[in-house]
């Protein structure tokens, strides 16, 4: 997979991590623009434009959006660190917050699905995520019931957009690494 592809793609997943629980929270906004302007998580990408293309899509049609987010995910062709990387926006993201929404595991747990990444990797680096990867009892049609799931109890709000949200508003939050 490309370079700009991935960056897109691991964008997506923080966005939809974001997104999942039904609220976009400001916390989840900074954290995934400290990413950017602290170690250009996502490349060269611009990513307020990038955003609200997701935030525009996800507004149309939720459930398609996130359908197709996880098609993307099964397809996509990435090599074992850039497995970990997804893994690794994708929790900072659910995390951001500081409250974790059973929706949020849910949505993680489809994700962590379509990765072929084993759990070792993943606990050598981060210990502490421990668990979101406890594991159900995986059958694939454990999987379909489990995105499934998903859809009937998503609630799929409109968002404001993301380039309208005051970066003042932003930089006056509680950064986590702060405290």
């Amino acid at each position: 997979m490309e370079t700009l592809q991935f960056n897109k793609l691991l964008l997506k997943t923080a966005f939809s991590c974001m997104a999942c629980d039904g609220d976009i929270d400001n916390r989840e906004v900074k954290l995934i623009k400290q990413l950017q302007k602290k170690s250009k998580t996502f490349g060269e990408i611009d990513i307020n434009e990038e955003l609200d293309t997701l935030l525009l899509a996800i507004n149309k049609d939720g459930h398609q959006f996130m359908s197709d987010y996880f098609n993307e995910l099964t397809t996509a062709e990435l090599v074992e660190d850039r497995e970990l990387k997804l893994i690794e926006v994708a929790i900072e993201t659910i995390k951001a917050d500081d409250k974790v929404e059973y929706s949020e595991i849910k949505f993680f747990k489809v994700i962590r699905s379509k990765l072929k990444i084993a759990n070792e990797p993943i606990l050598e680096k981060h210990p502490d995520f421990e668990d979101y990867l406890e594991q159900d009892i995986i059958t694939n049609s454990y999987l379909s019931r489990l995105q499934e799931d998903f859809f009937d109890t998503h609630i799929s709000n409109e968002f404001e957009l993301i380039s309208k949200i005051d970066d003042d508003i932003l930089d006056n939050l509680k950064d986590k690494n702060e405290e």
